[in-house]
């Protein structure tokens, strides 16, 4: 059976992998970024070259957009030279960045009101994720559209979850970045007394590896953070963004968020000291300035 054309719109640090993988699984693929370099290299891997969100469009019967922030997607979606302008009826779109649930259901309308299918797809597994084809998708929209969609999602990860309606996907994965946010800084937290107490941090990580403080976090972040290497897999000033985007959505629903509050001041802490570009594993270093202390294994 002949595969879809995908339009694939963001090749940045997620993008990039996740285009790849579908072009190996067979999809034919145009792409466009802002970041001409960035569609280059796409174009040596198989893809077709698209000058504008609207010409990818106009070329695909699905369209994904993976991007950093919701004006990203907006301008993408509804802007001049955008999706919408170059979209026909029994299309397929599919936003897969982070952002605003209030934003993915204001553009899913946009879109339905010409005949094109919208699910909002964000993701968990950051880079090696994306790469290895193993992310966690939370999915909104209808079930048919859902359905109809699976088969790209499975090239793409390896837990694909239909949460509700347009929206709930973005309400997911708000939940997610809450519960990482907090146990970024809480194995942060312990690795800093530890090491002010004079243990080793490769004994803590090995020790709370072993029992209840065991998380995905430590597992995926943990080595690299005992040896000071905060290569972005997810930078922190896109978690900071998130964090915003929970702030916001928290304040809508009326939930009271007390603690992500606090881990959200010592991500801008973060930024404002110029460490934007770093992983969010990263948050390490504002509690480490606080403590005076390096956390490094012998």
């Amino acid at each position: 059976m002949e595969k879809s054309t995908i339009g694939f719109i963001g090749l940045g640090i997620m993008g990039k992998p996740m285009a790849c993988n579908l072009i190996q699984a067979g999809y034919p693929l145009i792409c466009h970024d802002i970041n001409r370099s960035a569609v280059k290299a796409m174009v040596r891997e198989g893809s077709q070259e698209a000058q504008s969100p609207k010409e990818v469009a106009e070329h695909s019967q699905v369209i994904i957009s993976m991007l950093p922030d919701s004006p990203d997607v907006e301008m993408a979606a509804l802007g001049p030279g955008g999706i919408i302008e170059g979209v026909h009826e029994g299309q397929l779109f599919i936003d897969m960045s982070s952002i605003a649930p209030t934003a993915a259901i204001r553009v899913a309308n946009e879109m339905k009101a010409k005949g094109v299918d919208c699910l909002d797809a964000p993701v968990s597994g950051g880079e090696v994720g994306a790469v290895n084809a193993t992310l966690s998708i939370m999915v909104g929209g209808e079930e048919a559209v859902f359905n109809h969609a699976r088969p790209i999602f499975e090239v793409l990860g390896n837990t694909i979850t239909l949460c509700g309606p347009n929206g709930s996907g973005q309400i997911v994965k708000a939940c997610n970045q809450v519960q990482v946010a907090i146990n970024l800084v809480g194995m942060a937290e312990a690795l800093i007394l530890g090491a002010k107490a004079g243990v080793d941090p490769a004994i803590v990580l090995q020790v709370l590896s072993g029992g209840y403080a065991q998380t995905r976090v430590m597992d995926a972040r943990g080595s690299k953070v005992i040896h000071g290497d905060y290569q972005p897999g997810f930078r922190s000033k896109l978690h900071y963004k998130d964090l915003n985007v929970i702030a916001r959505t928290a304040q809508e629903f009326g939930v009271p968020l007390p603690v992500t509050s606090l881990v959200r001041e010592l991500f801008a802490a973060m930024l404002a000291a110029g460490r934007g570009e770093l992983d969010h594993s990263g948050i390490i270093t504002v509690l480490e300035d606080l403590a005076q202390i390096k956390v490094r294994t012998h």
